[in-house]
């Protein structure tokens, strides 16, 4: 699991974005929001996308951009992305749950992330770590602003 303090792990995935989106192209850019959920189409997944899909204004202000982190297809994310009505955040396949085990999150007896946010700033160093302890908790779009805020 990385520190904070320390360099965010890059990666790169494939997204609803029809390309692969890596950490590193964000880089002296913009800060970067990475939430990792366990599956699309779950009640509290389908709770907290949307949330933060609804305050995209205030990351953009805050110049953030948020990155949907599951073991999903790309296919999986863009059906549950029109059935939650068309969500703008980028939704990330980690389908072998490589970029959750380098970030301490992957629960390998379940197959799937446990749920966390990561805030990276522009200079891809890794700020702030919440990890759930529980699948059914989960951080709302207003506390995850107030970590990126902080960052000053």
């Amino acid at each position: 699991m990385p520190t904070v303090g320390e360099a965010a792990p890059d990666f790169k995935l494939q997204s609803t974005e029809d390309r692969e989106i890596s950490l590193g192209e964000y880089k002296g850019k913009k800060n970067v929001v990475i939430a990792f959920y366990p599956l699309d189409f779950s009640p509290v997944c389908s709770v907290q996308i949307p949330d933060y899909n609804e305050h995209l204004k205030e990351f953009d202000a805050a110049d953030t951009v948020i990155l949907g982190i599951s073991r999903d297809s790309v296919y999986a994310h863009k059906a549950w992305r029109e059935e939650l009505g068309g969500i703008e955040i980028p939704l990330l396949a980690d389908m072998k749950g490589e970029v959750a085990e380098k970030y301490g999150v992957y629960l390998p007896q379940m197959g799937i992330s446990g749920r966390a946010v990561f805030v990276v700033d522009k200079e891809g160093v890794l700020r702030q770590a919440h990890i759930e302890q529980k699948l059914q908790e989960k951080r709302s779009a207003e506390e995850v602003l107030e970590m990126v805020r902080s960052l000053g």
